[in-house]
């Protein structure tokens, strides 16, 4: 859905179902209480599809926050708060913008302020740009910042409009002569990112088969598991701790309490056994393991971080001559083959409920998926199909 489908969808849908379990339609509805009513999965859309967080969604249907008169900007100097809001004023009331679009570049910058503050101390943005004096030293202070960016965001589209919305915000400062210079305007020259972003191809289900019977140990066979058939991003798997894993029940899974935007669970359709057996493996070998099924004495984390994920993942692909594009895969393009395999499964659960939605006198098969389904007969059949569409690449 677009943003604007996606607000009419709750507006029409969602709304209904919370009042019916018995939440105040007039309260801002919270993760929980999203969840319970069987939306889990608006947090994913909203991240992969809209680069919103669900707190910022709910601002744009009408759940304001009515204890705070302001944006929290989560940093402490009020010269760059002051400013930045200035900017977003301004942009809100002279390009014609969609409260939506605004509310996301706000999100942006704030984010870049606090991650400047985080590695710098402080987010005095604007008082470091007043004097040209200061050129050379705050370039350096904003290529640590987009450096901490580059590694973090997981595709250069992001990064690029990261990028773009801090480099018009200090355009602003320039322009109202509260900015000698430009800090960001020659950044982007310093990184190879491409608008096409070549890391949204996807692997086949046969280059993900061949990846999976090369792993020549358990925990390469981890490795692909958590990126092609659990979906996580390279540092989720970096970072996975056995006390996330909930493994003993009819629905194995993967607990994150911090999931980039919120909270979250991941199915563990494939692989619980090879889990299983990392986990008593790592345990038994060495009675002070740290819980990290990728741990790493090296490191201060305790683990392994998400370039190693990488490199791993791409000396797997070599060993199994596996390309895309005549290049060896990036750990995303394992991501992506899950994505996509979900949504060949969504798509195959819709064509099987054709003929009922015939029968209802209705053309668009969703309408019973979403009104006459429960969410967790939803989930059930979902994760049917989609365990069928796994076993094409992890069983042969």
């Amino acid at each position: 859905m677009s943003l604007e489908e996606l607000q009419e969808y709750w507006n029409a849908h969602i709304e209904l179902e919370l009042e019916r379990e018995g939440f105040d339609p007039e309260r801002k509805p919270t993760y929980e209480e999203i969840t319970e009513a069987g939306y889990s999965g608006i947090s994913y859309a909203l991240r992969e599809h809209h680069n919103m967080t669900l707190s910022q969604f709910l601002a744009t249907v009408g759940y304001a926050d009515p204890s705070s008169d302001a944006y929290t900007w989560g940093i402490g100097d009020e010269t760059t708060i002051e400013e930045l809001e200035s900017y977003v004023r301004t942009i809100d009331r002279r390009r014609g913008l969609a409260k939506s679009t605004v509310d996301t570049k706000r999100a942006r910058l704030a984010q870049f302020a606090r991650v400047y503050a985080d590695i710098h101390g402080q987010a005095d943005l604007v008082e470091r740009v007043g004097d040209g004096a200061n050129r050379q030293e705050e370039i350096q202070r904003l290529l640590a910042v987009f450096d901490e960016f580059h590694r973090d965001l997981e595709s250069d589209a992001s990064k690029l409009k990261y990028y773009g919305d801090v480099n018009q915000f200090y355009d602003h400062l320039e322009r109202r002569a509260k900015g000698a210079f430009n800090p960001v305007s020659g950044i982007k020259a310093e990184y190879n990112w491409q608008r096409g972003d070549p890391n949204n191809q996807p692997l086949t289900t046969r280059q993900v088969r061949r990846l999976y019977e090369v792993a020549d140990d358990p925990a390469e066979k981890i490795l692909v598991l958590g990126l092609c058939a659990w979906g996580l991003r390279r540092n989720e798997v970096a970072s996975l701790h056995h006390s996330q894993l909930v493994l003993e029940t009819d629905d194995p899974h993967i607990a994150f309490e911090n999931r980039k935007n919120g909270p979250g669970t991941v199915a563990l359709l494939y692989g619980v056994d090879e889990l299983v057996d990392r986990i008593d493996w790592l345990g038994g070998r060495d009675r002070d393991w740290n819980g990290y099924v990728f741990p790493s004495r090296a490191s201060q984390s305790g683990h392994i971080i998400g370039g190693t994920v990488q490199s791993r993942f791409q000396n797997l692909a070599d060993r199994a001559d596996v390309q895309v594009g005549g290049e060896l895969p990036t750990s995303k393009m394992g991501r992506r083959f899950w994505y996509t395999t979900y949504l060949k499964a969504q798509k195959q659960l819709l064509e099987s409920l054709d003929v009922i939605a015939g029968e209802q006198g209705s053309s668009d098969p969703s309408v019973v998926l979403n009104n006459y389904l429960s969410e967790a007969e939803r989930r059930k059949y979902r994760r049917e199909f989609m365990r069928e569409r796994l076993s094409d690449a992890f069983e042969g």
